[in-house]
């Protein structure tokens, strides 16, 4: 069936239509029940946009930069966990202290990053003292 005359009906519209007419939605999988939703729940406005970045395997500047912050901080905790194990020779000693060190550094910057992109202070982070975790290592060290 043709039509001739213009109509208000746009193409896609009408492919829409003559499909739902062949019967090609009767049997989706999630047919006249609501789309699943992930746990956004702190997503607000903001759901669609951080799920349309999840499915496309991205995310927000922020999110990485907390991604790298996490690692790092496995990183330092590896560290940490050598030295609980006990048993370092004075040369092992030297190298995690210098280790640590330069990683607290690393963490620094990437809480830094992390402050600067994030949306609230609510994923804040607070950044590391070297002091503090060095005389965490020396402690650890000695027991």
């Amino acid at each position: 069936m043709r039509q001739v005359a213009p109509t208000w009906e746009s193409l896609v519209d009408r492919q829409i239509r003559e499909a739902m007419e062949e019967g090609k939605f009767d049997d989706l999988p999630l047919t006249g029940k609501p789309l699943p939703m992930e746990d956004e729940t702190f997503a607000g406005d903001r759901a669609m946009a951080f799920r349309i970045l999840r499915n496309a395997g991205a995310a927000p500047p922020w999110i990485e930069a907390d991604k790298e912050v996490r690692e790092l901080l496995a990183k330092r905790d590896a560290i940490f966990a050598r030295a609980e194990r006990g048993s370092l020779s004075p040369y092992t000693r030297r190298r995690d202290r210098a280790d640590l060190e330069g990683l607290v550094t690393r963490i620094n910057a990437a809480i830094g990053r992390l402050n600067a992109e994030a949306p609230t202070y609510g994923q804040h982070r607070r950044p590391l003292t070297a002091a503090d975790e060095l005389a965490r290592l020396d402690e650890l060290h000695r027991a």
